[in-house]
């Protein structure tokens, strides 16, 4: 499946594609609590059990609770495709694209000695991102994003190598996912992942 060529419509197409097929997402890995670093192991995801940011959004709405984001690989795509639902302004503070490495110090507040020292691609880093966001946001929670989109790899990371993570009451968690297809796909197989990682805590906790 390609982008359309014309940006007029675009979110909307993206929604739909992430509430669709799945294609692209190869495995998601599910990762210990941020600060031991594992990757965890693999674990399949189908299209079945992928939320719409529609659920998301009620959800969050139902417990009283806001969401903030910080993108990088994704670009503003997760943000895009959740205030895509109307809504959504009720639960939805705000967001960071830290495309950059400085500026996810900079902007969200992640230590730039583990950015030296980790680089921007990983479990850690990711956790560091959310919780910048959900400071800097002032939200319940907060999904980042982090990874390699591609064509070509980043240092030792290959293509495809994704971290998302979660943090909110209670709860910090990161995933690891190996995702393929290309960029587009990489990117919203990304933006899936996290809203069924939201999903598993607001959705499905009811």
């Amino acid at each position: 499946m390609q982008r359309p060529d014309t940006g007029f419509g675009t979110v909307s197409w993206a929604r739909r594609f992430v509430k669709g097929t799945g294609r692209g997402l190869r495995g998601a890995g599910v990762a210990a609590a941020a600060g031991g670093g594992s990757d965890g192991g693999a674990v399949r995801a189908t299209s079945g059990d992928l939320p719409s940011a529609e659920a998301v959004v009620r959800a969050l709405a139902r417990r009283g609770e806001t969401l903030a984001v910080v993108e990088s690989l994704t670009g503003g795509l997760l943000a895009a495709t959740i205030v895509d639902v109307a809504g959504a302004s009720a639960v939805f503070r705000g967001g960071l694209v830290a495309y950059a490495t400085d500026l996810k110090a900079s902007l969200a507040g992640v230590p730039d000695d583990l950015l030296a020292e980790r680089g921007p691609v990983d479990p850690d880093v990711a956790v560091a991102l959310a919780d910048g966001g959900r400071s800097r946001c002032g939200s319940d929670w907060a999904l980042a994003t982090t990874g390699v989109a591609g064509p070509q790899p980043q240092g030792d990371k290959p293509v495809g190598l994704v971290y998302v993570a979660l943090v909110g009451p209670g709860i910090r968690e990161v995933r690891r996912l190996m995702l393929d297809s290309g960029r587009w796909a990489i990117r919203v197989g990304t933006v899936r992942a996290a809203l069924r990682m939201l999903a598993e805590r607001v959705v499905d906790a009811g």
